[in-house]
Protein backbone atom coordinates (compact mmCIF):
# COMPACT_ATOMS: atom_id res chain seq x y z
CA UNK A 1 0.00 0.00 0.00
CA UNK A 2 1.50 3.83 -1.09
CA UNK A 3 0.65 6.09 1.85
CA UNK A 4 -0.06 9.50 1.22
CA UNK A 5 -0.88 9.78 -1.87
CA UNK A 6 -3.19 12.78 -3.60
CA UNK A 7 -5.94 12.16 -5.79
CA UNK A 8 -6.64 14.46 -8.70
CA UNK A 9 -10.38 13.96 -11.31
CA UNK A 10 -10.25 15.99 -14.36
CA UNK A 11 -13.66 16.74 -14.94
CA UNK A 12 -13.01 19.28 -18.30
CA UNK A 13 -16.69 20.41 -18.93
CA UNK A 14 -17.39 24.10 -18.94
CA UNK A 15 -20.45 26.40 -19.99
CA UNK A 16 -18.33 28.36 -22.15
CA UNK A 17 -14.44 29.08 -22.62
CA UNK A 18 -13.42 32.13 -20.82
CA UNK A 19 -11.11 34.30 -23.39
CA UNK A 20 -8.09 33.83 -21.61
CA UNK A 21 -8.26 30.20 -21.08
CA UNK A 22 -5.72 28.15 -22.45
CA UNK A 23 -6.70 24.89 -20.05
CA UNK A 24 -7.69 21.40 -21.49
CA UNK A 25 -11.20 22.29 -21.49
CA UNK A 26 -14.45 21.50 -23.71
CA UNK A 27 -17.50 23.80 -24.02
CA UNK A 28 -20.97 22.54 -25.56
CA UNK A 29 -20.25 18.98 -24.78
CA UNK A 30 -22.39 18.58 -21.80
CA UNK A 31 -24.13 15.76 -23.02
CA UNK A 32 -20.96 13.91 -23.14
CA UNK A 33 -20.96 14.04 -19.34
CA UNK A 34 -22.46 11.02 -18.49
CA UNK A 35 -20.55 8.49 -20.77
CA UNK A 36 -17.07 10.67 -19.27
CA UNK A 37 -18.14 9.87 -15.79
CA UNK A 38 -18.51 6.43 -16.56
CA UNK A 39 -14.52 6.07 -18.35
CA UNK A 40 -13.90 8.27 -15.02
CA UNK A 41 -14.93 5.51 -13.09
CA UNK A 42 -13.41 2.53 -14.70
CA UNK A 43 -10.09 4.29 -15.34
CA UNK A 44 -10.28 4.71 -11.06
CA UNK A 45 -10.46 0.67 -11.40
CA UNK A 46 -8.15 -0.15 -13.47
CA UNK A 47 -5.32 1.99 -11.86
CA UNK A 48 -6.31 2.32 -7.85
CA UNK A 49 -3.73 0.25 -5.60
CA UNK A 50 -5.59 0.64 -2.56
CA UNK A 51 -3.58 3.72 -2.12
CA UNK A 52 -4.68 6.00 1.21
CA UNK A 53 -5.94 8.66 0.32
CA UNK A 54 -5.04 12.40 2.13
CA UNK A 55 -6.85 15.05 -0.39
CA UNK A 56 -9.15 14.38 -3.53
CA UNK A 57 -9.23 17.04 -6.05
CA UNK A 58 -11.94 17.89 -8.48
CA UNK A 59 -10.68 20.15 -11.09
CA UNK A 60 -11.81 21.46 -14.07
CA UNK A 61 -12.99 22.74 -16.37
CA UNK A 62 -16.19 23.62 -14.27
CA UNK A 63 -16.97 20.50 -11.91
CA UNK A 64 -19.79 22.02 -10.88
CA UNK A 65 -21.82 21.20 -14.01
CA UNK A 66 -21.75 17.41 -12.62
CA UNK A 67 -25.37 16.49 -10.81
CA UNK A 68 -24.70 15.45 -7.55
CA UNK A 69 -25.91 12.24 -8.58
CA UNK A 70 -23.11 11.71 -11.05
CA UNK A 71 -20.09 13.11 -8.19
CA UNK A 72 -21.89 10.85 -5.82
CA UNK A 73 -20.66 7.85 -8.53
CA UNK A 74 -17.39 9.04 -8.41
CA UNK A 75 -16.90 9.23 -4.62
CA UNK A 76 -18.40 5.74 -4.22
CA UNK A 77 -16.17 4.02 -6.43
CA UNK A 78 -13.27 6.15 -4.91
CA UNK A 79 -14.21 4.71 -1.30
CA UNK A 80 -14.40 1.18 -2.94
CA UNK A 81 -10.80 1.41 -4.34
CA UNK A 82 -9.03 3.65 -1.63
CA UNK A 83 -8.87 4.09 2.13
CA UNK A 84 -10.27 7.48 2.17
CA UNK A 85 -8.67 8.68 5.60
CA UNK A 86 -11.56 10.58 7.84
CA UNK A 87 -10.18 13.37 8.02
CA UNK A 88 -9.19 13.99 3.93
CA UNK A 89 -9.82 17.11 2.61
CA UNK A 90 -11.83 16.88 -0.31
CA UNK A 91 -12.08 20.07 -2.61
CA UNK A 92 -14.61 21.03 -5.32
CA UNK A 93 -13.94 23.50 -7.54
CA UNK A 94 -17.09 25.59 -9.20
CA UNK A 95 -18.05 29.21 -11.16
CA UNK A 96 -20.15 31.33 -9.42
CA UNK A 97 -23.75 31.18 -11.49
CA UNK A 98 -23.40 26.83 -11.47
CA UNK A 99 -24.72 26.35 -8.05
CA UNK A 100 -27.05 27.07 -5.65
CA UNK A 101 -27.83 26.36 -1.81
CA UNK A 102 -29.60 22.79 -2.51
CA UNK A 103 -26.85 22.02 -4.78
CA UNK A 104 -24.22 22.64 -2.57
CA UNK A 105 -25.92 20.83 0.38
CA UNK A 106 -25.74 18.07 -1.48
CA UNK A 107 -21.97 18.47 -2.21
CA UNK A 108 -21.75 18.35 1.55
CA UNK A 109 -23.37 15.25 1.66
CA UNK A 110 -20.90 13.56 -0.25
CA UNK A 111 -18.27 14.61 1.96
CA UNK A 112 -16.75 17.76 0.15
CA UNK A 113 -15.23 19.73 2.49
CA UNK A 114 -13.64 22.57 0.96
CA UNK A 115 -15.12 24.62 -2.19
CA UNK A 116 -13.08 26.21 -4.62
CA UNK A 117 -14.55 29.36 -5.96
CA UNK A 118 -13.40 30.71 -9.49
CA UNK A 119 -14.25 34.08 -8.94
CA UNK A 120 -11.65 36.05 -11.06
CA UNK A 121 -12.92 39.28 -9.81
CA UNK A 122 -16.03 40.84 -8.26
CA UNK A 123 -15.60 43.99 -10.92
CA UNK A 124 -18.20 43.43 -13.60
CA UNK A 125 -16.48 45.10 -16.17
CA UNK A 126 -13.18 43.12 -15.54
CA UNK A 127 -15.52 39.72 -15.63
CA UNK A 128 -16.76 40.89 -19.03
CA UNK A 129 -13.33 41.59 -19.96
CA UNK A 130 -12.29 38.04 -18.88
CA UNK A 131 -14.74 36.39 -21.01
CA UNK A 132 -16.78 35.35 -17.57
CA UNK A 133 -20.35 34.79 -17.75
CA UNK A 134 -20.68 34.98 -14.06
CA UNK A 135 -21.14 38.78 -12.33
CA UNK A 136 -20.40 40.15 -9.29
CA UNK A 137 -23.42 39.59 -7.62
CA UNK A 138 -23.37 36.13 -8.44
CA UNK A 139 -20.12 35.27 -7.21
CA UNK A 140 -20.80 37.08 -3.53
CA UNK A 141 -23.87 35.31 -3.83
CA UNK A 142 -22.24 31.50 -4.48
CA UNK A 143 -20.03 32.84 -1.41
CA UNK A 144 -23.18 33.21 0.26
CA UNK A 145 -24.61 29.78 -0.54
CA UNK A 146 -21.39 27.98 0.18
CA UNK A 147 -21.62 29.43 4.09
CA UNK A 148 -25.22 27.94 4.05
CA UNK A 149 -24.90 24.78 2.90
CA UNK A 150 -22.23 24.02 6.06
CA UNK A 151 -18.65 25.06 4.21
CA UNK A 152 -16.42 26.15 6.25
CA UNK A 153 -13.44 26.05 4.09
CA UNK A 154 -14.09 28.44 1.20
CA UNK A 155 -11.16 29.56 -1.86
CA UNK A 156 -11.49 32.11 -4.11
CA UNK A 157 -9.26 32.62 -7.06
CA UNK A 158 -8.55 36.20 -8.24
CA UNK A 159 -6.58 37.46 -11.16
CA UNK A 160 -4.56 40.68 -11.62
CA UNK A 161 -2.59 42.11 -14.20
CA UNK A 162 -5.60 42.48 -16.63
CA UNK A 163 -5.16 45.16 -19.06
CA UNK A 164 -6.61 48.45 -18.17
CA UNK A 165 -7.37 47.85 -14.84
CA UNK A 166 -5.90 50.13 -12.79
CA UNK A 167 -3.98 49.55 -9.19
CA UNK A 168 -6.96 51.17 -7.32
CA UNK A 169 -9.88 48.64 -8.90
CA UNK A 170 -7.86 45.63 -7.96
CA UNK A 171 -7.56 46.73 -4.61
CA UNK A 172 -11.21 47.40 -3.94
CA UNK A 173 -11.71 43.69 -5.40
CA UNK A 174 -8.89 42.61 -3.51
CA UNK A 175 -11.25 44.08 -0.15
CA UNK A 176 -14.47 42.78 -1.37
CA UNK A 177 -13.22 39.65 -1.86
CA UNK A 178 -11.55 39.52 1.73
CA UNK A 179 -14.78 40.65 3.35
CA UNK A 180 -16.64 37.82 2.07
CA UNK A 181 -14.37 36.24 4.78
CA UNK A 182 -13.02 33.30 2.81
CA UNK A 183 -10.49 31.11 4.52
CA UNK A 184 -8.45 30.74 1.71
CA UNK A 185 -6.96 33.04 -1.73
CA UNK A 186 -5.71 32.36 -4.65
CA UNK A 187 -3.91 35.43 -6.85
CA UNK A 188 -2.98 34.25 -10.48
CA UNK A 189 -1.94 37.01 -12.84
CA UNK A 190 -3.16 37.02 -16.37
CA UNK A 191 -1.21 34.67 -18.45
CA UNK A 192 -2.15 34.37 -22.15
CA UNK A 193 -0.66 31.46 -23.97
CA UNK A 194 -1.74 30.50 -27.32
CA UNK A 195 -4.63 31.99 -30.35
CA UNK A 196 -6.71 32.93 -27.01
CA UNK A 197 -9.73 35.76 -27.67
CA UNK A 198 -7.88 37.88 -25.43
CA UNK A 199 -4.69 37.91 -27.08
CA UNK A 200 -6.37 38.79 -30.25
CA UNK A 201 -7.92 41.40 -29.26
CA UNK A 202 -4.63 42.91 -27.53
CA UNK A 203 -2.95 42.14 -31.50
CA UNK A 204 -6.12 44.40 -32.84
CA UNK A 205 -5.52 47.51 -30.31
CA UNK A 206 -9.07 46.83 -28.48
CA UNK A 207 -7.28 46.31 -25.32
CA UNK A 208 -3.63 47.59 -24.30
CA UNK A 209 -1.09 44.43 -23.90
CA UNK A 210 -0.30 43.11 -20.12
CA UNK A 211 2.29 44.99 -18.54
CA UNK A 212 4.72 42.97 -16.22
CA UNK A 213 5.44 46.00 -14.06
CA UNK A 214 1.63 46.65 -13.72
CA UNK A 215 0.63 42.89 -12.61
CA UNK A 216 4.35 43.23 -10.16
CA UNK A 217 2.39 46.61 -8.40
CA UNK A 218 -0.26 44.95 -7.60
CA UNK A 219 0.93 41.62 -6.50
CA UNK A 220 2.80 43.69 -3.97
CA UNK A 221 0.11 45.62 -2.79
CA UNK A 222 -1.96 42.40 -2.12
CA UNK A 223 0.85 41.03 -0.24
CA UNK A 224 1.36 44.13 2.07
CA UNK A 225 -2.90 44.09 2.36
CA UNK A 226 -3.11 40.51 3.19
CA UNK A 227 -0.91 40.36 5.66
CA UNK A 228 -2.86 43.05 7.40
CA UNK A 229 -5.58 41.21 7.26
CA UNK A 230 -4.06 37.95 8.83
CA UNK A 231 -3.70 36.00 5.99
CA UNK A 232 -0.40 33.91 5.96
CA UNK A 233 1.37 33.97 2.66
CA UNK A 234 2.24 30.35 2.61
CA UNK A 235 3.02 29.65 -1.48
CA UNK A 236 3.87 32.22 -4.20
CA UNK A 237 0.12 32.21 -5.11
CA UNK A 238 -1.33 31.18 -2.12
CA UNK A 239 -2.45 32.92 1.09
CA UNK A 240 -4.72 31.00 3.89
CA UNK A 241 -6.02 31.58 7.33
CA UNK A 242 -3.60 29.60 10.09
CA UNK A 243 -4.09 26.12 9.41
CA UNK A 244 -6.53 26.65 6.13
CA UNK A 245 -3.26 25.42 3.25
CA UNK A 246 -4.70 24.01 0.86
CA UNK A 247 -3.60 19.88 1.43
CA UNK A 248 -3.49 19.03 -2.05
CA UNK A 249 -2.05 21.20 -3.47
CA UNK A 250 0.62 20.85 -1.02
CA UNK A 251 0.98 17.21 -1.96
CA UNK A 252 2.68 19.12 -5.14
CA UNK A 253 4.86 21.63 -4.46
CA UNK A 254 6.40 18.76 -1.47
CA UNK A 255 6.97 16.62 -4.55
CA UNK A 256 4.82 13.85 -3.11
CA UNK A 257 2.96 11.07 -5.05
CA UNK A 258 -0.29 12.10 -6.60
CA UNK A 259 -2.63 9.83 -9.16
CA UNK A 260 -4.90 12.12 -11.95
CA UNK A 261 -7.16 10.76 -13.55
CA UNK A 262 -9.44 11.71 -16.33
CA UNK A 263 -8.52 13.89 -19.67
CA UNK A 264 -5.60 15.50 -19.82
CA UNK A 265 -4.56 14.47 -16.13
CA UNK A 266 -1.11 14.12 -14.71
CA UNK A 267 0.31 11.43 -12.26
CA UNK A 268 3.21 11.22 -10.17
CA UNK A 269 4.18 7.99 -9.20
CA UNK A 270 6.93 5.70 -7.99
CA UNK A 271 9.72 7.58 -10.00
CA UNK A 272 7.43 8.25 -12.74
CA UNK A 273 5.20 11.14 -14.40
CA UNK A 274 2.49 10.17 -16.13
CA UNK A 275 -0.06 12.44 -18.56
CA UNK A 276 -3.09 11.27 -19.38
CA UNK A 277 -4.08 12.49 -23.42
CA UNK A 278 -5.41 15.65 -24.06
CA UNK A 279 -8.18 14.40 -26.62
CA UNK A 280 -11.43 13.99 -25.23
CA UNK A 281 -12.83 11.77 -28.00
CA UNK A 282 -9.83 9.29 -27.66
CA UNK A 283 -10.07 9.55 -23.76
CA UNK A 284 -14.11 8.51 -24.17
CA UNK A 285 -13.34 5.90 -27.21
CA UNK A 286 -10.72 3.51 -25.43
CA UNK A 287 -13.60 2.78 -22.52
CA UNK A 288 -16.37 2.45 -24.72
CA UNK A 289 -13.75 -0.03 -26.70
CA UNK A 290 -13.74 -1.77 -23.23
CA UNK A 291 -9.72 -1.65 -23.58
CA UNK A 292 -7.07 -1.45 -21.26
CA UNK A 293 -6.22 2.63 -20.58
CA UNK A 294 -2.84 3.60 -20.62
CA UNK A 295 -0.98 7.04 -20.05
CA UNK A 296 -0.02 8.91 -23.07
CA UNK A 297 2.94 9.68 -21.32
CA UNK A 298 5.49 7.78 -19.23
CA UNK A 299 8.61 9.81 -17.83
CA UNK A 300 11.31 8.09 -15.44
CA UNK A 301 12.42 11.35 -12.92
CA UNK A 302 15.99 10.78 -12.74
CA UNK A 303 17.62 11.69 -9.56
CA UNK A 304 18.91 14.98 -10.92
CA UNK A 305 15.52 15.87 -12.31
CA UNK A 306 14.05 15.00 -8.79
CA UNK A 307 16.44 17.50 -7.05
CA UNK A 308 15.84 20.13 -9.63
CA UNK A 309 12.12 19.91 -8.79
CA UNK A 310 11.92 19.58 -5.20
CA UNK A 311 14.13 23.00 -5.27
CA UNK A 312 12.28 24.83 -7.68
CA UNK A 313 8.54 23.62 -6.08
CA UNK A 314 10.23 23.70 -2.33
CA UNK A 315 11.07 27.42 -3.20
CA UNK A 316 7.55 28.22 -3.90
CA UNK A 317 6.74 27.88 -0.48
CA UNK A 318 7.13 30.53 2.17
CA UNK A 319 9.26 27.76 3.62
CA UNK A 320 11.50 27.68 1.17
CA UNK A 321 13.93 24.41 0.87
CA UNK A 322 15.41 22.31 3.93
CA UNK A 323 19.13 21.29 3.84
CA UNK A 324 17.87 18.17 6.20
CA UNK A 325 15.07 17.03 3.94
CA UNK A 326 17.07 17.49 0.90
CA UNK A 327 19.59 14.97 2.57
CA UNK A 328 17.27 12.19 3.71
CA UNK A 329 15.67 12.08 0.55
CA UNK A 330 18.16 12.80 -2.38
CA UNK A 331 21.09 12.16 -0.18
CA UNK A 332 22.68 15.26 -1.10
CA UNK A 333 24.63 17.92 0.10
CA UNK A 334 22.95 21.25 -1.15
CA UNK A 335 25.38 23.80 0.04
CA UNK A 336 28.58 21.18 -1.80
CA UNK A 337 26.70 20.82 -4.68
CA UNK A 338 24.84 24.36 -5.30
CA UNK A 339 27.16 26.83 -3.29
CA UNK A 340 27.81 28.93 -6.58
CA UNK A 341 23.91 29.05 -7.64
CA UNK A 342 22.90 30.03 -4.03
CA UNK A 343 25.75 32.19 -3.48
CA UNK A 344 25.08 34.29 -7.10
CA UNK A 345 21.19 34.40 -6.11
CA UNK A 346 21.67 35.77 -2.41
CA UNK A 347 24.00 38.40 -3.39
CA UNK A 348 21.63 39.33 -6.40
CA UNK A 349 18.64 39.95 -3.26
CA UNK A 350 16.40 36.76 -5.18
CA UNK A 351 17.43 34.30 -2.08
CA UNK A 352 17.78 34.68 1.92
CA UNK A 353 20.04 31.56 3.61
CA UNK A 354 19.78 30.16 7.27
CA UNK A 355 21.07 27.66 9.27
CA UNK A 356 18.39 25.53 8.07
CA UNK A 357 17.89 26.51 4.40
CA UNK A 358 17.21 28.83 2.07
CA UNK A 359 14.16 30.79 0.19
CA UNK A 360 13.01 33.52 -2.08
CA UNK A 361 12.97 36.79 -0.54
CA UNK A 362 10.10 39.08 -1.18
CA UNK A 363 11.97 40.23 -4.54
CA UNK A 364 12.59 37.03 -5.62
CA UNK A 365 8.48 35.92 -5.35
CA UNK A 366 8.39 38.34 -8.20
CA UNK A 367 11.15 36.95 -10.18
CA UNK A 368 11.25 33.60 -9.32
CA UNK A 369 11.98 32.00 -12.80
CA UNK A 370 15.52 33.75 -12.70
CA UNK A 371 16.10 31.55 -9.74
CA UNK A 372 14.73 28.14 -10.48
CA UNK A 373 16.72 27.66 -13.75
CA UNK A 374 20.24 28.20 -12.05
CA UNK A 375 19.59 24.90 -10.37
CA UNK A 376 19.09 23.00 -14.04
CA UNK A 377 21.27 19.77 -14.37
CA UNK A 378 23.82 20.81 -16.79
Amino acid sequence: MIENTALYIHLPFCQSRCSYCSFVSFAGRNADIPAYVDAVEEELSQRARGERLGSIFFGGGTPSLLSPDLLGRIMARIRALFHVEGSAEITLEANPGTVDEDHLRALRKLSVNRLSLGVQSLDDETLVRLGRIHSAAQAIESVQFARKAGFTNVSLDLIYGVPGQPLGRWMDVLKESVRLGPEHLSLYPLTLEGDVPLTRAIQKGELPPTNPDHAAEQYEAAQDYLASEGYVHYEISNWAREGAECRHNMVYWRCMSYLGIGVAAHSYLDGHRFANTNDLDAYLKVFRLGERYRPETDEEITPAIGIWEAIAMGLRLSEGVRFDDMRERFGVDVLSRFGRQIEETVDSGLLEISDDGFRLTRRGRLLGNEVFWRFLPE
